[in-house]
């Protein structure tokens, strides 16, 4: 018999693992997964040519419905609404304070992304029983010659601060977008800080849509021991950069474990339930293989929504060294944001080097300073369009 047929013979019959080990990538790679996620934005089977612009499309739309439904709730709103809640008077040194800090979008106007947050925010709020979860702070940085309306529309119902007249003539000097956006922020940490003294600080930007478990998940962290050992923990980190395939390391640790484990738990699986007649047995070479094809999977797939399951309960949410990206909602626990202010203060901004990525090197610079990053994300990121930076005509999802 010639070789090629011997080694075919040996090799390609069903009872080879090697066969069995090729049919199960093929289905798995080449057929299911494609099928079942060719439609998940987060995905590497994700068919943006075919799905991207109407998906984007209806998160715009979304959004925009739910920027007029607030609209109209908070015009609406009366008195008894308002003195009911009693939003707009803050309690001196509460547990915590959640800073709400906006500006005026000169595009998106009829969004309304600050709307929907104070909305989202007003309706959980109340829900840690007697008292309220936190205090409701709004920061008005808009300097322009024009007002922040919707900012207006809800003095009647939160505590609204601003730079007074001589403040906004000073910040009004020609200094580049992300120098200006670091001073408001800073701003805003420091009058939250001299308004109340609050135990704890939230600073959410304005397009920074809260989950309905924000505060049970912020009231779980702050109960944890690193808390008070960290300058900040970041609540929002975009889904896109979530992925195992990254070089933050600790990552790269979870998508080994998940291998490994998922692996083990198949093959130990086997001999009790093997309904294909698999050959695989507890061994290095299929421990091994398994571990790399349910890393594969994983990582195909998309870590975004294995992380989804994280969200059963407020312990299962996972804390790991902070990366890099994006301040949408940051939680500074104990006096941690004055010293943000002090770090931020000492840094000018530029492209490149935006107040995000100042806290994160400053964090690696000064000894005993730690951060920290929570998964999965607390907040959506609704702000399609940006109040600070060029926006496309139609901005997308990706």
């Amino acid at each position: 018999m010639p070789r090629w047929k011997a080694f075919f013979s040996q090799y390609l019959r069903w009872s080879s693992t090697v066969t069995q080990a090729l049919v199960l990538c093929v289905i798995t790679f080449c057929i299911v997964l494609p099928l079942c996620c060719h439609q998940l934005l987060y995905s590497y089977f994700f068919i943006r040519t075919m799905y991207l612009d109407s998906m984007s499309e209806d998160v715009l739309q979304e959004s925009l419905n739910r920027g007029q439904d607030a609209l109209h709730f908070w015009q609406s709103a009366s008195t008894a609404v308002s003195s009911s809640s009693r939003l707009s008077d803050i309690a001196r040194h509460p547990e915590l304070l959640v800073t709400v800090v906006t500006a005026r979008r000169n595009e998106g106007r009829d969004f309304h992304y600050l709307l929907q947050v104070m909305r989202q925010l007003s309706s959980i709020v109340g829900g840690c029983g007697e008292r309220r979860c936190a205090e409701v702070l709004v920061c008005d940085v808009e300097s322009g010659p024009q007002e922040n309306q919707d900012a207006k529309l809800l003095e009647a119902h939160f505590r609204v601060v601003r730079r007074s007249p001589e403040e906004q003539q000073a910040n009004r000097e020609r200094i580049n977008t992300f120098e200006r956006e670091k001073r408001d922020y800073v701003f805003c940490l420091r009058k939250g800080w001299e308004l109340v003294k609050p135990k704890n600080v939230v600073v959410l930007e304005d397009d920074a849509l809260p989950r309905q478990d924000f505060f049970t998940v912020v009231k779980d962290l702050l109960s944890r021991r690193f808390a008070f050992q960290t300058l900040y923990i970041k609540l929002y980190h975009p889904e896109r950069l979530q992925r195992y395939w990254n070089p933050e390391p600790y990552r790269i640790l979870e998508w080994v474990g998940l291998g490994l484990v998922g692996a083990t738990a198949l093959l130990l699986t086997f001999p009790y339930w093997n309904p294909c007649s698999f050959s695989f047995t507890l061994s290095a070479g299929h421990l091994l293989f398994f571990t790399l094809y349910f890393m594969a999977a994983a990582e195909l797939l998309g870590r975004h929504y294995l992380l989804e399951v994280r969200r059963l309960s407020p312990q299962f949410y996972a804390v790991s060294p902070a990366t890099e990206c994006c301040t949408p909602a940051m939680l500074y626990p104990g006096n941690a944001s004055l010293r943000v202010a002090e770090y931020l203060d000492g840094s000018f901004c530029v492209k490149g080097n935006a107040k995000d990525m100042v806290l994160y090197h400053m964090v690696r610079m000064i000894p005993g300073e730690r951060s920290h990053s929570v998964e999965p994300n607390l907040i959506t990121h609704i702000g399609a369009y940006s109040s600070v930076r060029v926006n496309p005509f139609r901005p997308k999802l990706l």
